[in-house]
């Protein structure tokens, strides 16, 4: 797999599952062609996914309102 879209990687890893969840039995043959083409896929959803987390930390600043608002919790609410 190469350049793809996060769309394209999820999709092939959503079809791989499926495939391996309506199996009886395991088919051997294709294991490895599912294993490697799922690892390729899952790369690519990994490094769009820590981009995103980049960009993000980039717009909102590493120690930003934003992100302090969300790390701890409000005053009035107990902290259960």
């Amino acid at each position: 797999m190469k350049h793809t879209t996060f769309k394209d990687a999820y999709g092939v890893l959503q079809q791989h599952a499926q495939t391996l969840r309506d199996q009886q039995e395991p088919n051997i043959d294709d294991l490895l062609k599912i294993v490697e083409e799922s690892v390729a896929a899952f790369k690519v959803c990994q490094a769009r996914i820590d981009a995103v987390e980049k960009a993000l930390e980039k717009e909102l600043g590493h120690g930003g309102a934003a992100a302090e608002a969300a790390a701890s919790p409000a005053q009035d609410e107990p902290p259960f």
